[in-house]
C-alpha cells in the first residue's frame, strides 16, 4: 500500500448546498474514476482530513463511513485507511424484507426503487409474517449487501425478532413501518406511531362520528397488526364516551344501525360490505365504515371508503433517501384521515 497525494484531488466548496461529507466522497470517487487514486492506495487519517480541509472530524468520519458502506474504503487498525475497490458504481445492493405483499406495500416498494434509481440492485423477499421463515432468510443473506431494509411484522415470535435483526451492522439497517423494541445503536427507521396515529385520526373524524353511538374495531386473532392500534382506539372511545367493542370475526357479528366499523384486513372489508348490502343498510347513513390503509380502490368503492392511513409513498421515498444520504435518522411518517362517503 502506498500513500497518495489526495489533497490534490479533493475540493470543498463552501458555497455549495451539497453536504461537505458528500463533496468529500464525490471527490474521492471522481479521482478513482479518473485513475488518480488506485486500489490499495492509502488515504489520510480523519484528523489529517479535518485539519487540511478545515472540516469537522464528524464530517470527515461520515465521508469515510459512506465510502466504507459502498465498499470502496477499508481500514486496518494501526495502519489507516486504504482503497479496497475501484468498481464503485454497483456497490449499493439492497436486501429488502416485507412481511407480506399488499396494495399499500406495493406503493412503498414502487416509491423505494424509483427513488433509488434503476442502477441500484434490490433483492426482495416476502416472509409472510413468519418469524422462523424471516430468520432463515436473513441467516442466508448476511453477506454481500450494503443495506438491509426490513418491515418487521410477525404473527408470533415478535419478542425474539430484535435478536436476529441485532446481528445486522447498524450502518446497514433500515427499519420500516414499525420500530422493534430492544434494538440498540444508531440505525435508520421510517415508522408509524400506531397508538397516536389512530387516536388523532379518530379525533379528526369526531364530528362525523357523532351521529353514531358505537365504534367497533375488527381486529382478527393471530394478527400481525400492532396491539398499539387497540390502545389508541380504546383511548379515543373512552375519552369521548363512545360505546366500543373489539371483534375478531365480522362474519358472525350482529350489525345494527348507529354503528361504525373499523377494519384492518382487506378481506374483512369485503365481508362487511357484502353483509351491509344484504341487509339493505346504507353506508354512511345507517352504518359507518372506516378502513385502515389507503389504496386507490377505496376511493371509488361505494362512492368512497373513509380511510385512516400513513403516507406509504413517503415512507418508501424517505427510506431510499436515507440509503443515498447515508442517514441514520428516525422519521415518523405522517398519518391522515381521508374522509369520504362511508362515514
Amino acid at each position: 500500500m502506498k500513500p497518495v497525494k489526495i489533497f490534490e484531488h479533493i475540493h470543498i466548496d463552501e458555497y455549495s448546498a451539497t453536504p461537505k461529507y458528500l463533496q468529500l466522497t464525490n471527490s474521492i470517487l471522481i479521482a478513482i474514476e479518473a485513475g488518480k487514486i488506485k486500489k490499495n492506495d492509502m488515504l489520510p487519517s480523519i484528523n489529517e482530513l479535518s485539519y487540511e480541509l478545515e472540516i469537522s472530524r464528524d464530517t470527515a468520519e461520515k465521508g469515510y463511513k459512506y465510502l466504507k458502506n459502498i465498499g470502496v474504503l477499508g481500514s486496518i487498525p494501526g495502519k489507516g485507511y486504504f482503497i479496497t475497490c475501484t468498481e464503485f458504481r454497483q456497490t449499493l445492493r439492497i436486501c429488502l424484507f416485507f412481511n407480506k405483499l399488499s396494495s399499500h406495500k406495493k406503493i412503498i416498494y414502487d416509491a423505494f426503487v424509483q427513488t433509488l434509481g434503476e442502477q441500484v440492485p434490490v433483492d426482495f423477499y416476502i416472509y409472510n409474517s413468519d418469524y422462523m421463515l424471516f430468520k432463515k432468510l436473513l441467516d442466508n443473506k448476511m453477506e454481500g449487501y450494503s443495506h438491509y431494509v426490513i418491515i418487521p411484522h410477525f404473527i408470533e415470535g415478535e419478542e425474539k425478532a430484535f435478536e436476529i435483526i441485532d446481528t445486522i451492522p447498524r450502518e446497514k439497517l433500515i427499519i420500516l413501518d414499525k420500530v422493534i423494541p430492544g434494538l440498540s445503536g444508531e440505525y435508520a427507521a421510517v415508522y408509524e406511531n400506531f397508538e397516536k396515529d389512530i387516536y388523532s385520526a379518530l379525533e379528526q373524524a369526531k364530528e362525523m362520528l357523532s351521529k353514531y353511538h358505537t365504534i367497533k374495531l375488527i381486529f382478527p386473532e393471530h394478527s400481525y397488526y400492532p396491539k398499539e392500534i387497540k390502545k389508541g382506539y380504546l383511548k379515543f372511545c373512552r375519552q369521548y364516551a363512545f360505546n366500543h367493542k373489539i371483534i375478531s370475526d365480522i362474519s358472525a357479528e350482529p350489525i345494527e344501525a348507529g354503528e361504525v366499523y373499523i377494519n384492518l384486513m382487506e378481506n374483512d372489508l369485503v365481508v362487511l360490505i357484502e353483509r351491509l348490502v344484504q341487509q339493505n343498510m346504507q353506508v354512511g347513513k345507517d352504518v359507518g365504515v372506516i378502513s385502515y390503509n389507503e389504496t386507490p380502490l377505496k376511493k371509488i368503492i361505494l362512492n368512497g371508503i373513509t380511510t385512516i392511513s400513513t403516507d406509504f409513498r413517503e415512507m418508501g421515498t424517505i427510506a431510499a433517501k436515507m440509503i443515498l444520504d447515508n442517514s441514520s435518522r428516525h422519521v415518523e411518517v405522517p398519518f391522515y384521515l381521508n374522509n369520504r362517503a362511508s362515514l
